[in-house]
C-alpha cells in the first residue's frame, strides 16, 4: 500500500514536471520584445544631410485628440524650412483617409514652434486628431513645404 502511494505520487510529480513551462533563460522577459527602429540606415541618414534632424517621432496625446511630430536639429540652416510659418503642415494617414492640421488657437495661435531653429534642440508641432481618426500604429506621412517624412509610424 505504501508502495502503490509512492509510485503514484512519483507520477504525478513526473507528470507535473512534463507540463511545467520551458526554462526561463530560454524565454524571452517581457522588458526585451522586439522593437524595430524607427527609421532604416539610409532613411535616418537622409534626414540628417538633406534636412539637418534626426530623431522624428509621432506619438499620441491629450488621450488621442492631438498627434504631437518633434524632430531634434542638428543644422539650424538645413533645418529652416521646418519651421517656415508659410509653409502650412498637414499630417496624412491614408489607411484611415485623413489629412490632419496644426491647429491655430484664437490666445496661443498655432500649435507648433516656428522660430528660427538651433541645433542641438528638439521641436515639435501638434496636429488636431478630432474623431480619433489616427490611431497607434498607423504609418503616417508628414510634409512641410518641400519637406516630406513617409512611413513613420504612431506611438
Amino acid at each position: 500500500m505504501l508502495l502503490a502511494g509512492v509510485l503514484a505520487s512519483s507520477i504525478a510529480v513526473s507528470h507535473v514536471r512534463a507540463q511545467s513551462p520551458a526554462p526561463t533563460e530560454t524565454r524571452t522577459p517581457a522588458h526585451a520584445r522586439y522593437q524595430p527602429d524607427r527609421f532604416a540606415g539610409r532613411a535616418a541618414t537622409y534626414y540628417r544631410l538633406v534636412w539637418g534632424i534626426e530623431s522624428l517621432t509621432v506619438r499620441l496625446a491629450e488621450s488621442g485628440e492631438m498627434i504631437r511630430f518633434s524632430y531634434h536639429v542638428l543644422d539650424a540652416d538645413k533645418a529652416q524650412a521646418l519651421n517656415n510659418k508659410q509653409d502650412e503642415p498637414s499630417l496624412i494617414d491614408p489607411q484611415a483617409g485623413v489629412s490632419l492640421v496644426v491647429p491655430a488657437l484664437e490666445q496661443v495661435g498655432q500649435l507648433r514652434q516656428s522660430g528660427t531653429p538651433s541645433a542641438g534642440v528638439s521641436y515639435w508641432m501638434a496636429f488636431s486628431n478630432s474623431g480619433r481618426r489616427v490611431k497607434r500604429g498607423d504609418r503616417i506621412n508628414v510634409v512641410i513645404g518641400q519637406f516630406r517624412a513617409t512611413g513613420l509610424v504612431v506611438e
